[in-house]
């Protein structure tokens, strides 16, 4: 999985210290009510498409761009779901990073979903009843983007 090149210039000169990032997640739905997960490359944890912002990027179109990057999907932002700190999380390498999280509910509009860069193995639509196991949060994440009262979610 290719590390963001600002991660990377970041990471000669911090070496292993924590690192604070933006980061986006999707709650696509079809209009099946099916979500679109990805299995992940590096930890083969199934969840739901997510990545680092790069600087200056948009939150709703950096996650579109994750989106159709990783599982080759077309989707459109419906709303804002959660705001979380993920982590820290320390990576075989040593590297350690901390998240802010944007959580957004979003609609298919239209693509094939498959494995579209190197960051997944598999790809697919699943309906509530037949989620594999997900990583930590993300049921959760689902849950939330489910409610009617559309609520969005901050720790407090």
């Amino acid at each position: 999985m290719a590390t963001p090149e600002f991660i990377l210039k970041l990471r000669e000169k911090i070496g292993h210290e924590a690192l604070w990032l933006p980061a986006v997640r999707a709650v696509v739905f079809d209009d099946a009510g099916r979500v679109l997960l990805g299995q992940r490359a590096d930890n083969l944890q199934w969840g739901l498409i997510a990545g680092i912002l790069e600087p200056g990027e948009d939150p709703a179109p950096g996650l579109l761009r994750e989106v159709l990057e990783e599982t080759g999907v077309v989707a459109a932002v419906q709303r804002l779901v959660s705001v979380d700190a993920v982590g820290p999380i320390r990576y075989p390498n040593g590297d350690v990073c901390q998240f802010l999280t944007l959580v957004f509910q979003c609609r298919f509009v239209s693509g094939q979903a498959r494995v579209n860069d190197d960051e997944s193995v598999d790809v697919g639509w699943f309906p509530p009843e037949d989620f594999p196991v997900l990583m930590p949060g993300h049921l959760e994440m689902i849950r939330r983007a489910t409610d009617p009262a559309g609520d969005v979610h901050y720790r407090s």
